[in-house]
């Protein structure tokens, strides 16, 4: 049985746990129903990569972007060390790696992320853009894999990669018009929009015709293929971790009907899961796991 937290670490999981409620309200909505332990486990995961985020997100220009990245990094290392920087997200992540044996490999991983994106370019192909989604979404799996599974190995490890690359994959698909106008950025590898005949012009306008939507449904279906992958393994994961992480999947999976539903505008319409739909889904799963669980 773990020890319980101290009044200050527990005073930091509460920072971690607001940060959660203000950047993802959807994200804290699934895994707050964990056990208490396993909950502030995820939030403090989810500070550290929200910190990343916002060493790029909050600063101007690439030089400013990249010197944020070296100090995370630099205090990565002090923390890694054993020195920790003295705050609450520092303190309660490493209250956290100790508790559940994080792979801190991991956290090193989502900085690369972040630096892919500051120094972006266009994947050549699937490959490239695996690579690029295993950094910045893989890496959160395997982050939260020893949180939400008591069998973390090697396929385990794979399966939550899975999860995180389908859930990129379908932020891109979600987001093309918004990374286009916002940040001059095409996602989609170029080897698939070859293959398609799709000119790099026709997203950079916005045209959605037949060829548009063959390249859309191409990254789409390999998306749900990894989804699919991850729900098989499902029994796998804790029990009180089954409920959380299949309304996350399917709440994201959702995401590309919507974009279907709106005849595959992704380029002007945000495309978002109605509560209600959420509240279907998790009734959906719900009965799902207890299908599983009695046959």
């Amino acid at each position: 049985m773990m020890e319980p937290y101290t009044p200050s670490l527990e005073n930091d999981y509460k920072i971690c746990e607001s940060i959660i409620k203000e950047h993802s309200k959807s994200f804290y909505y699934a895994f707050s129903s964990l056990p208490e332990l396993d909950a502030k486990a995820v939030y403090a995961i989810y500070a550290f990569c929200r910190m990343a985020d916002d060493a790029i997100d909050h600063a101007e220009g690439t030089g400013e972007r990249l010197e944020n990245l070296r100090k995370l990094e630099a205090d990565l290392d002090d923390f890694v060390e054993g020195v920790p920087p003295d705050t609450p997200m520092w303190r309660a992540l490493q209250d956290t790696c100790e508790r559940y044996a994080i792979d801190k490999s991991m956290l090193y991983a989502q900085i690369r992320g972040q630096e892919m994106d500051v120094n972006f370019e266009q994947p050549k192909d699937m490959k490239a853009l695996i690579d690029y989604s295993n950094h910045v979404a893989g890496s959160v799996g395997r982050l939260l894999l020893p949180i939400l599974c008591d069998d973390p190995g090697t396929e385990r490890k794979i399966n939550a990669e899975k999860l995180g690359v389908a859930m990129q994959l379908t932020n891109i698909l979600r987001d093309v018009g918004e990374d286009m106008r916002q940040h001059g950025r095409v996602y989609i590898p170029s080897s698939v929009l070859k293959e398609h005949g799709c000119a790099m012009n026709q997203i950079e306008q916005g045209k959605i015709d037949q060829v548009f939507i063959n390249v859309w449904e191409d990254l789409a279906a390999q998306a749900e293929t990894l989804y699919d992958d991850f729900r098989s393994e499902i029994i796998h994961y804790k029990e009180e971790a089954r409920l959380p992480l299949l309304m996350s999947l399917s709440v994201y999976r959702e995401i590309l009907d919507e974009v279907r539903k709106n005849r595959y505008d992704c380029f002007t319409k945000r495309n978002i899961v109605s509560m209600a739909r959420k509240m279907k889904i998790r009734n959906e799963e719900i009965r799902f796991l207890r299908k599983i669980k009695d046959a």
